[in-house]
C-alpha cells in the first residue's frame, strides 16, 4: 500500500509583504496621458461644433446672396420688359 506523503509543517506563517508601491513616474505619467486624452477628446468635439456652425453660418449667406441676386435680376427683367 502506499504511504501517505509527509506533511510539510512550516513553523512560521508567511510574512505579509506590504505592497509595492511604485515611485518612478509611471502614475504622473498615466494621469497627464489621460487627461491629455481627455482634452483632445474635448477640443476635437468643439472643433467639430464649431465646423458645423460654420457650415451653417456659410450656408445662409449664400441662400441670402442667391435671394437678393435673384430678385435684383427679376426686377431688372420686369423693367426691361415691362412686365
Amino acid at each position: 500500500m502506499a504511504q501517505p506523503e509527509a506533511e510539510l509543517r512550516r513553523d512560521d506563517p508567511p510574512a505579509a509583504e506590504p505592497p509595492p508601491v511604485d515611485t518612478s513616474e509611471a502614475i504622473r505619467w498615466a494621469y497627464r496621458f489621460h487627461r491629455t486624452k481627455r482634452r483632445l477628446r474635448v477640443e476635437r468635439r468643439r472643433a467639430t461644433q464649431l465646423a458645423g456652425l460654420r457650415f451653417a453660418v456659410t450656408l445662409a449667406l449664400l441662400v441670402f446672396v442667391f435671394v437678393v441676386l435673384s430678385l435684383t435680376v427679376w426686377a431688372e427683367i420686369q423693367r426691361l420688359f415691362g412686365l
